[in-house]
């Protein structure tokens, strides 16, 4: 095995047009309860929004998965939580989003890392999730307005 077998490092960035507030609203939201498969299906998350919060998956009937906690929350600039996120195996992920207000616009910038035994269907459909969460994130932070990933 080598480091690069036991490393991930996502970084995905999305333009919303969109007021800086309204955006980190939405990325909590999209984090937690809005929390949705490509196929729109809820992944039933709960977002607790303060440090040491908890971010987890609550399937009910006593069935759960905790995905981690909030390390930093500075509305409406950054969000960090670290865990095992959806990682049922030995592995520790930082997932960090900043948001940075430019004129007319609000970057959001999305960095996933982590280290551990990661399986490589989760490592192939990462980068594809954050994606989707992200369009999402622009899609409701603004639903009439189009946003451009880069």
């Amino acid at each position: 095995m080598t480091l690069d077998d036991l490393t991930l490092d996502i970084t995905e960035s999305i333009d919303v047009k969109a007021d800086i507030g309204d955006v980190f609203r939405s990325v909590l939201h999209r984090l937690g309860k809005g929390f949705a498969n490509e196929r729109g299906e809820s992944l039933q998350m709960t977002l607790e929004e303060w440090p040491g919060g908890r971010w987890f998956r609550d399937r009910g009937n006593g069935i759960g998965h905790l995905w981690g906690q909030v390390q930093v929350i500075k509305p409406p600039v950054l969000l960090e939580l670290n865990g095992p996120m959806f990682m049922s195996y030995p592995a520790l992920n930082h997932l960090e989003v900043k948001l940075e207000q430019r004129p007319g616009e609000t970057r959001v910038n999305l960095r996933h890392r982590a280290i551990g035994f990661i399986d490589p269907a989760h490592r192939q459909g990462v980068t594809a999730g954050w994606r989707h969460i992200l369009e999402a994130i622009a899609q409701e932070s603004l639903p009439r307005a189009g946003a451009q990933r880069t």
